[in-house]
């Protein structure tokens, strides 16, 4: 039986004063078991990564939240400006792992199958090959110095591909708001220490034999019809 937490909608409830509806969110079940990503990420550090660093980021998130709605109630403005670092960090955390478990799939269910369709030939085109941007996000991920993340993203407006990276858990709309993020590699030591021990640029080379190209390319043909 996959160990999987079952929650995953948006749960919506009322704020104290009953004035609005104060939305808070809930850690998103995985569409695979802990252990379907070995052996290129193992079944230990899959549960770890989501039973527990994105569920304190969630519930950060909302505790943040809910300290919001309620400094807004007051019109307390030094600590509505005091809880944006603790939104971003813990919004920026939930929203960039609810992206990559859709960015990982089973080998048994394509996971590593390279990209087709209007993505794959937007790759070649823009990068001259899916090699040359794999070794593109390998050497950008393994230089980030610190904890983030490494991305590959589409402006929708220019159409146009991009990799970037963004330091902590800033999302990628940070580096631009017409950025949609298409796959993201998370190079935290919590995603592979347990693994690869410090050896990042092992654990960047072996996920691509995970990667849900599918997914990636669906998000791109939607923002780049």
């Amino acid at each position: 039986m996959a160990l999987r937490t079952l929650v995953s909608r948006k749960t919506l409830r009322t704020s104290s004063l009953g004035l609005r509806g104060l939305q808070t969110f809930s850690l998103p079940d995985l569409p695979y078991d802990y252990g379907a990503l070995e052996p290129a990420i193992s079944g230990e550090i899959m549960q770890l990564h989501h039973q527990k660093h994105h569920q304190t980021y969630v519930t950060n998130f909302n505790k943040a939240i809910e300290q919001l709605d309620g400094a807004a109630s007051k019109g307390d403005a030094s600590t509505i400006v005091k809880l944006q670092s603790a939104i971003k960090f813990n919004g920026g955390g939930h929203v960039n792992h609810s992206i990559f478990w859709k960015n990982l799939a089973p080998v048994r269910e394509g996971g590593g199958e390279p990209p087709k369709g209007s993505l794959g030939w937007a790759i070649d085109n823009h990068f001259g090959s899916l090699d040359a941007l794999v070794q593109k996000i390998n050497a950008e991920g393994a230089a980030l110095q610190g904890s983030g993340w490494v991305w590959l993203g589409v402006d929708k407006e220019l159409k146009h591909l991009v990799v970037e990276t963004t330091a902590n858990q800033d999302p990628l709309v940070t580096k631009g708001p017409n950025l949609v993020p298409l796959l993201g590699i998370d190079v935290w030591e919590h995603a592979y220490y347990l693994q690869y021990k410090n050896v990042r640029p092992d654990y960047l080379k072996n996920i691509w034999k995970v990667i849900n190209w599918k997914y990636a390319g669906e998000v791109y043909e939607k923002e780049c019809p």
